[in-house]
């Protein structure tokens, strides 16, 4: 399925682009060297993945039941938002029949993953809706897409006001968000005799091959999130925090979300705590074939990680440094220094969103590196956003493979990644996805900008959707909110959300005048 260039970069545990452009650049290519024409796209197949989607989001909504039942809240929220998306899913299924099905195309690919994710954010506002806890349809949108997208910006000024059983569902749409829909999809396809290989590298977080079928990779990364979730709730329990708060911070950190139950985050918890959630804020933001390997002792596959080596050394170098900042400009022990950086530097390279201290309080320094470590991201192949550390790197290769050529131009020096030679292709897409990402960063700052917001806020808010963290900066700070944005400003940033978590390629394909062509 895939060609020799992905199975180069994916040997060794670093991932790559949406879909696999090179790999289906070269499909198409057979197809027409051989005369084949491309396939028209298959209505009943995205009908079918719409269906689907609308039944796994009721369960999830009878899920919510028993929370409200426990705090004696009213279940009317969640039975009607099952009624609403199960009946009509049903519908559409059974008109579809036991018809055969074919594997689904590319095209069929970004146009079915798009469309499950925008019923995803229509049909994960009616809890809201229904609750009456969240007014307006665009407030309502744009805290469930920051939800399903593992964004955490909110619109929310009085979090602590909601019903436990609508805070419950407010997490777990990040918990959903981060794997748990796009694993249930991967085990559902096969029975409907459709490839899940396309669907897989186009939405997964994980983007690796690391196993031969696809129902095997969603087993194993299913394991290491529900291990991830397990350990966490249960050492947040052990330092205080009841089981109900423990659980929705879980899914906040194991998705790398950031929504919390509390109006001032993680501040008002313990240090045990805020140290614990740090801990898996920075595994949540390693990558699953990192824990594959780990799992099956080798150790020599991680050793030659160089994405892992990168990871690491950012978050460290970061951390020092902030620490510094704080500890030389603010009246804050070393301690208390070292633990606020250390917080909110991995909060904000892992795309988390949680918050100790208000960093735009801090020295100009200091909220200034927070902003630009907005477009790091983690690790690929995790549920972290941003432009990844994998690109990062490879950038960093080729302006030292640059600067080597000034002096020996004749010199033929391939970029290479963890000891194997990247193709042409793959390295000119590596470097083309953080320049196109730099450029829908500017455009949505222009956007939101114009949309009323001032400039500092603008581009916080534009870079901070991009890469799905949720603080910005000003007032939509790590301790503020987009309340008082304007309606345009708040659908700026659904869109930016929604790009930033398919990895622009999935959504932009739609607008190509070639992808629309037979």
């Amino acid at each position: 399925m895939y060609d020799s260039p992905v199975n180069v970069v994916s040997e060794n545990g670093v991932g790559v682009f949406p879909g696999s452009i090179a790999s289906k650049w070269s499909i198409i290519s057979r197809r027409r060297k051989s005369g084949e024409s491309m396939k028209i796209i298959n209505i009943k197949t995205l009908i079918r993945l719409i269906s689907l989607m609308l039944l796994i989001v009721s369960c999830f909504f009878i899920g919510c039941i028993p929370v409200a039942l426990i705090y004696s809240e009213p279940v009317k929220p969640f039975v009607l938002s099952t009624i609403s998306v199960f009946v009509p899913g049903l519908l559409l299924l059974l008109t579809l029949g036991k018809g055969h099905q074919e594997n689904i195309s590319i095209k069929e690919g970004y146009l079915g993953v798009t469309l499950c994710w925008l019923t995803l954010s229509l049909s994960g506002t009616l809890p809201y809706f229904f609750s009456d806890t969240i007014p307006g349809f665009t407030n309502r949108l744009f805290e469930t897409v920051s939800g399903f997208t593992t964004t955490g910006a909110s619109i929310l000024t009085d979090i602590e006001a909601l019903p436990k059983s609508i805070l419950f569902w407010r997490s777990l749409t990040h918990w959903i968000g981060g794997i748990g829909i796009i694993l249930l999809v991967i085990i559902i396809l096969p029975t409907l005799k459709i490839g899940g290989y396309n669907l897989f590298s186009l939405e997964s977080s994980m983007k690796e091959k690391i196993l031969p079928k696809t129902k095997s990779i969603a087993k194993i990364v299913l394991m290491i999130y529900l291990a991830l979730t397990l350990s966490e709730t249960i050492l947040l329990s052990f330092g205080g925090m009841d089981i109900f708060d423990s659980l929705c911070h879980s899914f906040g950190t194991v998705a790398t979300g950031g929504f919390s139950t509390k109006n001032t985050s993680i501040a008002g918890f313990s240090p045990y705590i805020q140290y614990v959630i740090a801990i898996f804020m920075f595994l949540s933001a390693t990558s699953y074939v990192v824990f594959y390997y780990l799992i099956k002792g080798n150790l020599k596959k991680i050793r030659i990680n160089e994405e892992l080596g990168l990871y690491v050394f950012i978050t460290t170098a970061c951390i020092s440094v902030v620490t510094i900042i704080l500890y030389v400009s603010t009246d804050s022990t070393f301690e208390l220094s070292f633990r606020h950086a250390s917080f909110q530097v991995i909060s904000q390279i892992s795309c988390t969103g949680f918050a100790t201290t208000d960093y735009m309080a801090w020295p100009a320094a200091g909220w200034f590196l927070m902003f630009i470590i907005m477009f790091a991201g983690g690790s690929t192949g995790s549920t972290t956003g941003g432009i990844k550390m994998a690109r990062h790197l490879i950038l960093l290769k080729n302006l030292r493979l640059f600067f080597m050529k000034l002096t020996h131009p004749n010199a033929v020096l391939p970029v290479r990644l963890n000891g194997k030679i990247l193709t042409d292709s793959m390295n000119m897409m590596m470097i083309g996805f953080i320049l196109l990402y730099m450029l829908i960063f500017l455009i949505g700052t222009t956007f939101i900008i114009f949309a009323g917001m001032s400039p500092l806020e603008s581009a916080g808010a534009s870079a901070t959707c991009m890469a799905g963290i949720g603080p910005g900066l000003g007032q939509s700070g790590n301790m503020g909110n987009y309340a008082h944005f304007t309606q345009a400003a708040k659908t700026g940033m659904v869109v930016l959300m929604l790009v930033g978590r398919l990895e622009i390629f999935t959504m932009l394909a739609l607008f190509t005048r070639s992808f629309w062509r037979k």
